[in-house]
Formats: C-alpha cells, sequence, structure tokens
C-alpha cells in the first residue's frame, strides 16, 4: 500500500472543496498531527466544526467549511525555523504580510506562526493557509 501524506491529503481535500462552493467535506486516513491542525484551523477562523468518526479502517474526519480558505497546502519537506525566522517563510508562503498562517509543529503542539512568535519559539513548518 503506498504511503500518503496525511497533512498533505488534509490541505488538499479542504482546497478542493472550498474550490468547489462545498460547505462540509470528509478527510480519509486521519492521524493526530491532521486533528491538531484542524483544531489550530478552527481557532484561527478558517474551519467551522469538525468531527473525528472512528470507522475501524484509520478513521475519517467531518468538517465543516466556512468558506474562508482560499489556497492552502502541505510544507513538504518540513523546515525548520528558528524562533527570528518566521518572516522569511511568511513572505515565501503567504500572499502579503498579516494575511493567511504559517502552520508549525512545535514542542508545545501545533500553533500558528504568530502564535510561536509570542511564545518566541521554534518548530517545523507543516502547511500554510490563507
Amino acid at each position: 500500500m503506498p504511503t500518503t501524506n496525511i497533512i498533505a491529503n488534509l490541505f488538499t481535500t479542504l482546497f478542493n472543496t472550498e474550490d468547489r462552493r462545498k460547505n462540509n467535506c470528509v478527510v480519509i486516513p486521519t492521524s493526530k498531527l491532521g486533528m491538531e491542525v484542524l483544531k489550530t484551523l478552527k481557532n484561527e477562523g478558517y474551519i467551522g466544526d469538525f468531527e473525528y468518526i472512528d470507522d475501524k479502517r484509520g478513521g475519517k474526519f467531518k468538517i465543516q467549511l466556512l468558506a474562508k480558505i482560499t489556497k492552502c497546502g502541505a510544507i513538504t519537506p518540513r523546515f525548520k525555523v528558528k524562533r527570528d525566522e518566521y518572516s522569511t517563510w511568511e513572505q515565501q508562503f503567504l500572499p502579503a504580510y498579516n494575511r493567511g498562517i504559517l502552520l508549525v509543529t512545535t514542542n508545545q503542539g501545533v500553533m500558528s506562526h504568530k502564535e510561536a512568535v509570542n511564545k518566541n519559539i521554534g518548530g517545523f513548518l507543516i502547511g500554510y493557509v490563507y
């Protein structure tokens, strides 16, 4: 069985479903990291509620969409970012200053790059949304 990049699959499904103007989507398969990414997106207001459904085959997420995502994607390879380097990566992945977020996995969990800057911690880039 080919390995799927669960995070890339999550972002692709979110983007494609938003593009078709649907108001919810199902993402299969899932992971703990995927759950953390969705929590962060919900906190930042990009998606509505989501639920995890255990179907005994890797599970799936049912996600409510709010038509707030213009573009999103996974960042591979997962670049390591020091706490003072976020602006460089913002320029590379986001369309404008103060528009969108980079998703960062840190030793304190998954968060937006803005939160990581406030907490003054680095981490690994896993994706972007705007």
